[in-house]
């Protein structure tokens, strides 16, 4: 039976055959985001069905597709949707893809999500730099066995965001006008929304906005020695004393018109790289 480290150079291997360049930056799109995936001068799509040992998303909004190509200069392979752990997955799984950008060459993660929004001074359509995360999904990707090939036992968690890149997004923010927020992300497991007491434990505990992905690969990208980029689109507010049922599609809505800001975002930091 392979080890992960050889499946991972498999799919790898795959990917290479397609697209022989070495990415500077793997980019994760989420729920509604996937229209940066039209800006990427792309050289090749591929479905995540033909990428040896790839999850298949299942997720409304959540294509499927590896897109590679340059954006801003730089060569990016970009996720156009993920997986989840509510969707049967486990952790291993939804961040195998992780590990195969870091096998390419990536140096940067750069992971978006739409959020539900509990602390009181965001509002709908507003951009969260993540700060820090929790995780409460009850595992880490990390557990079992380590091979030291793909990075160390013990992982440091001080700063898993970079600070340069979280400060250099807000001034972009300021630049362009939008707001944008520094916080703290946490990741639930799903796929139901949580309760009103669930949203004052989480407030309590001191997360500012909540979701149901991105901790698991932004904790295999440190693992790995990636520097990360975490991005938060608030699609809707969580105040448990005036909380109102969650409708998908004004959601999807929300993340659709905040789309415009956070490729403006990854635009100008990928451009800053240079």
């Amino acid at each position: 039976m392979q080890g992960l480290a050889e499946r991972v150079e498999e799919a790898a291997d795959s990917i290479r055959r397609q697209w022989p360049q070495r990415p500077w930056a793997g980019i994760i799109l989420g729920t509604g985001l996937g229209g940066l995936a039209a800006e990427i001068q792309t050289a090749v799509a591929i479905p995540y069905e033909q990428v040896p040992h790839f999850p298949k998303t299942t997720s409304i909004s959540h294509t499927g597709r590896l897109v590679c190509g340059e954006l801003c200069g730089q060569q990016v392979l970009a996720m156009e949707g993920r997986v989840h752990a509510y969707e049967g997955y486990s952790l291993a799984e939804i961040t195998f893809p992780v590990r195969v950008m870091a096998a390419l060459g990536a140096e940067l993660l750069i992971v978006s999500n739409a959020c539900g929004g509990m602390n009181p001074n965001y509002a709908a359509g507003d951009i969260v730099v993540i700060d820090d995360h929790i995780n409460l999904l009850s595992s880490n990707p990390l557990v079992g066995p380590n091979d030291d090939r793909l990075g160390p036992r013990f992982p440091d968690m001080c700063r898993p965001y970079d600070p340069g890149l979280s400060d250099r997004v807000l001034e972009i923010a300021r630049r362009e006008n939008f707001v944008a927020h520094r916080g703290v992300y946490v990741a639930v497991l799903g796929p139901n929304l949580e309760t009103r007491a669930e949203y004052r434990f989480l407030r309590l505990i001191g997360a500012d906005v909540v979701g149901m992905s991105t901790v698991p690969e932004v904790i295999v990208a440190v693992h790995a020695g990636l520097r990360v980029l975490g991005l938060s689109i608030v699609t809707d507010i969580c105040l448990p004393d005036a909380l109102k049922p969650a409708n998908i599609e004004e959601i999807l809505s929300v993340a659709a018109t905040a789309e415009p800001r956070l490729r403006a975002i990854v635009r100008g930091v990928l451009a800053a790289e240079l």
